[in-house]
């Protein structure tokens, strides 16, 4: 009885003595997630990988952290004070300064590994970390936002205020929480312009103007809408949006400056492509494969004229170092315009700020390699032959079925080529990490960018839908949910309304990817049509100025496109005629004379062919029309989702001395004089032609005034020069400036 007793008892405590360890176990772990793979990972891993660590040093898992380094072991579990690494980390010598800077930890990091040491350093089995384990303040991990799944709110739009639009109550609910309120709905000649500039690009019609403001049924409002998104124009619009994005040009830029063959095909396909309202996850897979697709048609073809619109320098200094800079581009272009990422960063190294690796630029890279060619124009442009496209057109497609491995770089030097990285997806999408398959045996491609296009539109990757969800958003209130619309990941702002922009993502999907809805969607709710103006606009600055909640409309500078057709539309020489080669625009003498070949180097197209849509300009990288140039066109060297927009002198100055500007003064006032006989009537039209109102009283004394000052002046001028019919130039002066005034060139 006494020996069962015993051994009953020492049982008890054996199980106990299991149970408390395991509890000291389960709590090490606990201890080692919250806070030393945080503090390993924020501080430690940039230096310290399995790749290439510092000093032989990889704290990457337990086995290599205890073997230690060139200098040692490293850890001493149970002694923090005999811990090498505690000791150099004390110190400050790790982490190492940058950029002269000391990144020392702080006494509270200290402490956490101090305490973990003396505990054991006890390192849960099998854990192994990596440079974007978790989010830290210097770089985004795997759980950074924009790689997390898409959230569908189940927000009915039922809150105060909403009306039924599920996007007003997202933004009602923001501003409760913030004690703002939305501004009053926007005068309806206001609103109806703003619509007008948005969908499709183009002023509306003094009388269109003055029908939707009599229009009082509940449906007027929709009709519009429906309306302007069945015009021709809302292609032009919104392919002008796109162009910016895969840095749309008509030359190859370098000295050369070479056109593009056929370019101006691939921007009527970004149109038609549009206007036909094609789902989003065929307009993506047609610009990445559209070669790759079954039974491909020229329309497939020409839409992979995306890969060939980077820059490309004929006379490259080094060959074989010119083909990583051409597979840069296309990674670049890629990763920036479909998933607004900067994953050419890590070109040479693992990213500094972003959960992408090295090897994740290489494998979309790899997507796009030809292997080594001889030929240096087939490498480096792509440069697959007529007979291999199957049309006469600008466009992609494999030269080479298997092409040999592309290999990671060295600090990206092609003299120091490491592993071989197989195509493949970012990793940083974890629920969608699956190597690329092998092709089919009969494939005619790689597939490669067929099954990468096949990866950004599946519906569990969370960033395609996300990116061009913003981008719609952006370009209908002058900012996009996320601000930075190229950059999701770290140095990029987060969503002003995170809820909302998966919403819209969401629904993006659920209907076919088709974006015409989400449009409506957005422009028919009370967020897009209220006023620029609100009652309580000084307190609300207080809390909000950069208007991030959207408690009022942002006011908006016409984009440089926009103002060039703005002003043909109102001179009356707007030309509507759609598709087909670009236009060259007139270019002053002086803006010739850095050129090398000068005036021979640039013709103007005839003159009733530069009274096309801004959309239609001849695009040469080494000559941008100065007048646009003024006005912020983009930079077509590289992707651009969101222009600058600058206020500086030169503009005013533009719009005042400008020749072409002073001719469209005067055909504008010619369409003026022949409308009606007398003054009263021609002010109260030239005001319709270009502001879409009325003068106000105030306004048509102005006008008087000028007309008898600006007569008088040329009549004086006339006995000693002729300067032409002095009733034309004075009016002339009038509508000079009516297209200066900032009802003209701004909305509300």
């Amino acid at each position: 009885m006494f020996f069962r007793m015993l051994f009953q008892n020492n049982c008890i405590v054996a199980v106990f003595a299991v149970c408390l360890l395991s509890g000291l176990v389960v709590g090490a772990e606990s201890d080692f997630e919250a806070t030393i793979a945080g503090i390993f990972s924020k501080r430690c891993l940039e230096c310290h990988t399995a790749s290439e660590p510092s000093g032989e040093l990889d704290l990457t898992q337990a086995a290599s952290f205890f073997l230690g380094g060139s200098s040692g072991k490293a850890v001493v579990p149970g002694s923090a004070e005999d811990s090498f690494f505690i000791a150099r980390i004390t110190s400050g010598e790790m982490p190492p300064p940058k950029n002269g800077k000391s990144q020392k930890l702080n006494e509270s990091e200290i402490q956490s590994l101090r305490e973990w040491v003396n505990a054991g350093a006890l390192w849960p089995q099998g854990r192994v970390l990596d440079l974007f384990d978790r989010t830290s303040e210097v770089r985004a991990g795997r759980d950074w936002w924009s790689f997390q799944p898409l959230q569908h709110s189940q927000n009915s739009g039922t809150s105060a205020g909403s009306r039924g639009n599920p996007i007003d109550a997202f933004i009602s609910e923001k501003l409760a929480a913030h004690g703002l309120s939305r501004a009053p709905a926007a005068e309806k000649r206001i609103l109806i312009r703003r619509l007008y500039q948005d969908l499709i690009g183009l002023p509306p019609l003094a009388e269109d103007i003055n029908a939707f403001v009599a229009d009082d049924s509940p449906d007027a409002y929709e009709r519009q809408v429906d309306d302007l998104l069945a015009r021709p124009q809302f292609g032009e619009r919104w392919a002008r949006h796109w162009l910016d994005v895969v840095r749309y040009a008509d030359t190859n830029g370098y000295e050369r400056d070479a056109e593009k063959q056929h370019a101006w095909r691939y921007r009527d396909w970004v149109v038609n492509a549009f206007n036909s309202d094609m789902p989003y996850d065929r307009f993506l897979t047609e610009q990445l494969a559209g070669d790759e697709l079954p039974n491909r048609t020229e329309s497939n073809v020409i839409a992979t004229g995306f890969l060939r619109l980077g820059t490309w320098d004929d006379e490259p200094n080094d060959v074989a170092e010119y083909q990583y800079e051409r597979l840069e581009d296309l990674v670049h272009a890629t990763t920036t315009a479909f998933l607004g990422l900067t994953v050419k960063c890590a070109r040479c190294h693992d990213h500094k700020f972003d959960p992408v690796y090295q090897d994740d630029y290489y494998r979309i890279g790899a997507a796009f390699w030809p292997g080594p060619v001889a030929h240096r124009d087939r490498a480096f442009n792509g440069g697959p032959t007529q007979e291999e496209l199957g049309f006469d057109v600008l466009g992609w497609t494999d030269i080479n079925i298997n092409p040999s491995p592309l290999r990671a770089l060295k600090k990206g030097d092609i003299h120091q080529p490491l592993q071989e990285v197989p195509a493949g997806p970012l990793s940083g999408v974890k629920q969608l990490n699956e190597p690329f398959v092998p092709k089919a045996t009969d494939a005619k491609t790689t597939q490669r960018r067929l099954q990468l296009a096949q990866w950004m539109t599946n519906p569990s990757n969370p960033l395609t839908a996300r990116v061009m969800a913003n981008r719609v958003w952006q370009h209908h209130f002058g900012e996009g949910l996320v601000r930075t619309p190229d950059n999701f990941g770290f140095n990029g702002q987060r969503p002003s309304h995170p809820e909302l922009l998966d919403w819209l993502a969401t629904e993006l999907m659920a209907g076919n990817w088709q974006l015409k809805p989400i449009h409506k969607l957005i422009v028919m709710s009370e967020t897009y049509q209220q006023s620029v103006l609100h009652p309580q606009q000084a307190e609300f600055m207080q809390v909000d100025s950069a208007n991030q909640f959207l408690w009022h409309a942002n006011r908006q500078r016409l984009d440089a496109e926009s103002l060039r057709d703005a002003i043909l539309f109102t001179s009356g020489q707007l030309d509507l005629r759609q598709g087909g080669p670009s236009f060259r625009a007139s270019i002053n003498s002086e803006a010739l004379e850095g050129l090398s070949t000068k005036g021979a180097a640039y013709r103007a197209s005839e003159l009733k062919e530069t009274m096309r849509r801004s959309l239609y300009m001849f695009n040469k990288r080494g000559l941008v029309v100065p007048f646009m140039t003024t006005f912020d066109i983009c930079d077509n060297t590289l992707p651009t989702g969101r222009r600058e927009s600058t206020v500086v002198a030169t503009q005013a100055l533009a719009m005042l001395n400008n020749d072409w500007v002073h001719e469209q003064s005067r055909a504008f006032a010619t369409r003026v004089l022949a409308a009606c006989d007398v003054d009263s009537g021609r002010i109260d039209i030239a005001w319709q032609m270009s502001l879409g109102r009325k003068p106000t009283d105030q306004e048509r004394t102005f006008a008087e005034g000028h007309l008898r000052r600006q007569r008088r002046n040329l009549e004086a001028t006339q006995g000693e020069k002729k300067v032409g019919d002095v009733e034309q130039l004075a009016w002339a002066s009038l509508c000079h400036v009516l297209i200066n005034t900032n009802e003209f060139i701004y909305l509300d």
